[in-house]
């Protein structure tokens, strides 16, 4: 399909900088090819008034670490160019995927120091070596340290990395530390937040339960691929980069016992519904799920393991926007995206929710 297919205008002041507060104060469009009307306008904390008892909520419990990092090109000469770098898989043993800028100074064998006193002391920074240089600014880090004695480092020298749209406009500062994590969060390894996540509050789960509805964690490690443009004309010609996710036989269990007595199954997010592709059978079943996936859906593409999905509002051209064109209709999306803009919707991580109904 044409990338073209899934562009559209985007005022700048539709881009949120700031979550609501109280998060489920956002705003909720309702999306449901089979609704009359199929736009309805709703708050957040109208969500279990939207559910039936039954009904469960798959939810995706990854951490947010400090993932971006500044420092500097060690072991060079004396001239030491500044590197920025976002990590965004964790491959085990203090080796970390990472997205490098300006890559065209790294080298393999390269080292990296990281932290506010480097310039004064090299060695009281946090190190790593370029294992590997790859494509598109990508590296392979080994760090000096794995584990969480690598995660406290993090926390003291990185910061938390926020989507290009929002740091471009403004510094990430200490809100942005539980801002940007969700109430679900308590697995670290993620770099970007499940943002559909982020509405959620003690209150509106309080809720939720008493409707009857269920609740399930799976764990996706968001990688900061997420951010990456699409750049290809074709979605045959674009490549997603693999994340590292968890499904539990006993969320497995839960979520097919659903099912099997009519519940319909929410996805808090596209991590959620791409972990649930990625752990369905043929048949709709989920099995337990440990691994990477890369599964990119577009319209065209069948699911299997959700009945609505729960998300933010997308980018243009990005893959998140194909996915929810694939969920609820290409058609359906541009009219409720065009509804959203008009009626001062707020778009991506920060912005308002929607619940998309799975089209026919």
């Amino acid at each position: 399909m044409r990338v073209d297919d899934f562009d559209f205008e985007l005022p700048a002041k539709s881009i949120a900088l700031r979550p609501a507060s109280p998060r489920h104060s956002s705003k909720l469009l309702q999306v449901n090819p089979a609704g009359h009307p199929p736009l309805s306008g709703f708050s957040f904390s109208d969500l279990p008034n939207l559910l039936r008892a039954g009904d469960a909520l798959v939810f995706n419990d990854t951490k947010v670490i400090p993932a971006r990092l500044k420092g500097v090109r060690t072991g060079r000469g004396e001239f030491t160019p500044k590197i920025e770098v976002t990590l965004h898989k964790n491959e085990g043993q203090g080796r970390w995927l990472a997205f490098a800028r300006p890559a065209k100074k790294l080298q393999e064998g390269d080292g990296l120091a990281f932290g506010a006193s480097q310039e004064m002391c090299l060695a009281s920074g946090l190190k790593a070596q370029v294992i590997h240089k790859g494509e598109a600014g990508e590296v392979l880090l080994a760090f000096e340290f794995s584990d969480a004695a690598l995660e406290e480092a993090l926390h003291r020298f990185g910061e938390m990395p926020l989507p290009p749209y929002i740091a471009s406009k403004r510094p990430t500062d200490s809100r942005d530390l539980e801002d940007y994590q969700t109430v679900f969060a308590k697995r670290a390894g993620a770099v970007a937040a499940p943002t559909a996540g982020l509405h959620f509050t003690p209150e509106i789960l309080r809720v939720l339960e008493k409707k009857g509805v269920s609740c399930h964690g799976v764990t996706l490690h968001v990688g900061a691929g997420t951010f990456l443009p699409v750049k290809v004309e074709d979605t045959d010609d674009h490549k997603m980069h693999f994340e590292y996710g968890e499904v539990s036989e006993q969320t497995a269990q839960a979520l097919n016992e659903t099912q099997k007595n009519g519940g319909r199954i929410i996805a808090v997010g596209t991590t959620s519904l791409r972990l649930l592709e990625s752990a369905a059978t043929t048949d709709g079943m989920i099995e337990p799920f440990q691994g990477d996936t890369d599964i990119f859906m577009i319209p065209g593409y069948r699911f299997r393991a959700a009945d609505l999905l729960l998300t933010n509002f997308h980018l243009p051209r990005s893959t998140l926007f194909m996915l929810v064109s694939a969920f609820s209709g290409s058609r359906l999306m541009k009219q409720a995206y065009a509804h959203a803009i008009t009626n001062g919707y707020r778009f991506y991580s920060y912005g308002d929710s929607s619940l998309l109904h799975l089209k026919g």
